[in-house]
């Protein structure tokens, strides 16, 4: 934990963007560059940033690890339920076009952002939890190992 003052409000500063810049490249990413991954490291990368400052028993308050294993699961169902979801409605795995639908679209995505929406959401949900899991191992360890 970092005793210094200034270090300690800066963070307090930075995370809230951070955050938000992590939103922007996940929902950003059907339409350009990023996506799951890059908003899910962006995103773990707060958490990280939240942990090295103010320490690890303050982080796993903030997202306990028990929190974060679940959440690692529900990333990958999310991702293969969409895929298995697109072959009970009689496509491929991750075959989006069944995902259209005959609703109103000027309010509700069409079948192939459904699917890339949905993909990428459980990556980024994923490769948050993973990598926060990632350091809980590693700062967890004693330095004389």
């Amino acid at each position: 934990m970092i005793k210094f003052p200034i270090i300690r409000v800066i963070t307090k500063l930075l995370i809230p963007y951070i955050l938000l810049f992590a939103f922007y490249v996940q929902f950003h990413g059907d339409y350009g560059p990023g996506g799951g991954f890059q908003a899910g490291v962006i995103f773990a990368s707060a958490l990280i940033l939240y942990g090295l400052v103010f320490g690890l028993d303050a982080i796993k308050r903030v997202a306990p690890p028990i929190v974060i294993e679940k959440l690692m699961a529900l990333g990958v169902l999310v991702y293969a339920g969409t895929g298995f979801a697109t072959m009970l409605l009689g496509g491929n795995f991750l075959d989006y076009d069944v995902l259209e639908h005959s609703l109103n679209h000027k309010y509700l995505p069409g079948g192939q952002h459904l699917g890339i929406f949905l993909v990428e959401v459980g990556v980024g949900i994923t490769v948050t939890s993973v990598m926060t899991m990632i350091f809980y191992a590693f700062a967890s360890r004693s330095r004389f190992v």
